[in-house]
């Protein structure tokens, strides 16, 4: 455990001195393809640093951080694209939270009044979540008596909740650090009406808003060129949901080292068949039959529990990542109660 935590210092020392680098080249480098030859060694060195990590909480989180989302600010920056693209240039306190961090500054036009009834409804959200996870961890126990469809419900829940945590936590930590109201990470996905709202306003917005600007935005204005504006948004959404599958692969190669089976792609690009399916319905349609959102609301989040049970489990399970996990986080939690770190092989999981 101690060699880990010396790793992800290491690595983490790196990426900050990798966007250093990245900040500075603006004075040497106009937009385009000179600053985008100059971006590339970074881009290509934070593919390879989250392989020196093995730990699923680390180097999970740090492969999300930069290899997907750090990459993909990078390569809009090197075209003047992008959140680090500004004039004048951002401070490089600002620059690098926002490069290698899953934070969107908030619109300036909110009022301070809703931003702060926000603020307090997502408090009660999130300490309603922190309580509800830690049901489950202790729902865990009775494993052997629950059907294993359950279990993997449990593992939906489960992971919702972490990752909304987890990335309330990081928003919070930089929002204290920069004094800037960030937006949240999440918009209660549980209440989408359709894939479409699941997909593009509420489920994991940080990756939605990276993803809109470097693959949606740009293979729709090439698609306008070939079909009519109308379907323009068919090959954008089909191209978006590959990158984002290809994403998924990689996050989870680094996570289990284990040989993609491609099932997480499938399961991507089905999701994206599925929202292109419902594009077109919606504009032949065109408003003459509306199918109510108390309706369409629960049919969206069955096809996405059915098909994840189906596709996008069984790659994250096949590694017994949920075990890993589980054994790091109450190590952490050990060393938190005694000053002192203790290997996982002496941990005992509720899951087993």
């Amino acid at each position: 455990m101690e060699g880990e935590i010396h790793n992800f210092i290491v690595v983490w020392a790196i990426v900050l001195a990798s966007l250093c680098y990245s900040h500075t080249i603006v004075k040497f480098f106009p937009k385009g393809n000179s600053r985008f030859l100059a971006i590339i060694p970074i881009v290509c060195l934070f593919f390879i640093l989250p392989l020196y990590l093995t730990s699923i909480n680390l180097g999970g989180t740090t492969s999300f951080f930069i290899a997907w989302l750090a990459n993909f600010k990078l390569l809009l920056f090197a075209f003047g694209k992008g959140p680090l693209s500004s004039t004048p240039p951002l401070p490089l306190l600002t620059f690098i939270p926002l490069a290698c961090l899953p934070i969107k500054f908030q619109n300036s036009s909110i009022s301070k009044v809703e931003t702060t009834k926000k603020s307090t409804r997502s408090t009660l959200n999130h300490v309603t979540k922190i309580a509800l996870l830690a049901i489950l961890i202790r729902v865990y126990s009775y494993k052997d008596y629950l059907h294993p469809k359950i279990i993997l419900f449990l593992y939906c829940l489960h992971i919702y909740f972490m990752l909304e945590i987890i990335l309330t936590m990081v928003s919070t930590m930089v929002r204290v650090v920069t004094r800037v109201e960030l937006e949240p990470p999440f918009d209660e996905p549980y209440l989408a009406s359709s894939l479409q709202d699941f997909w593009g306003k509420r489920w994991n917005l940080m990756v939605t808003n990276i993803l809109r600007p470097t693959v949606y935005d740009p293979v729709r204005s090439i698609a306008m060129d070939w079909i009519p504006r109308k379907w323009a948004p068919l090959p954008a959404v089909l191209a978006t949901f590959f990158v984002s599958g290809l994403m998924h692969e990689v996050i989870f190669y680094y996570i289990g080292r284990l040989k993609p089976s491609g099932e997480v792609m499938v399961f991507f690009l089905l999701h994206g068949l599925a929202l292109a399916l419902e594009i077109v319905i919606k504009k032949v349609l065109n408003g003459r039959i509306w199918i109510p959102r108390i309706i369409s609301g629960p049919l969206a989040l069955a096809f996405i529990i059915f098909t994840s049970f189906w596709l996008f489990f069984p790659p994250f399970l096949r590694g017994e990542t949920e075990l890993k996990a589980c054994t790091e986080s109450l190590a952490f939690l050990e060393f938190l109660k005694h000053g002192k770190l203790v290997s996982p092989t002496n941990i005992t999981c509720p899951l087993l």
